[in-house]
């Protein structure tokens, strides 16, 4: 499996929430899943490892830190028609940061999903 996956932990304050918000709004698959600690999801080549407080990656840090959701790091989905995904999207209800902004590179927007854990949709400025 070393070279299969392409793989990124998010910290999730709920790990049910997280599994049932990729799998239906992204097109996820689960591979495995031990909540409420910890579960995993693929799409292609990503395996996004979904980590809840009882998991081990939720342990304190020497220092007292406790991992957690958020942040500005983000998974990043090409898509045809950025307009469309987002329609889709606010239909069921997500949760975005922003609207869509246009820059050199094309147009992107971002999704928080249940933990606050951001998604970028991005529309290339060639598609």
């Amino acid at each position: 499996m070393p070279d299969e996956f392409v793989n990124v932990r998010y910290m999730v304050d709920d790990v049910e929430k997280a599994v049932d918000f990729y799998t239906t709004h992204f097109g996820f698959e689960v591979r495995m899943s031990a909540a409420p600690a910890f579960a995993e999801v693929t799409r292609g080549q990503l395996r996004l490892l979904l980590s809840g407080p009882a998991s081990s990656a939720g342990r304190p840090m020497p220092d007292g830190r406790v991992p957690q959701p958020g942040g500005w790091n983000r998974i990043h989905f090409i898509v045809e028609d950025i307009a469309a995904e987002v329609e889709r999207l606010r239909a069921d209800g997500l949760n975005f940061r922003n609207e869509i902004v246009s820059g050199p590179g094309g147009q992107q927007v971002l999704i928080d999903d249940p933990a606050g854990n951001p998604v970028e949709l991005f529309q290339p400025a060639d598609a």
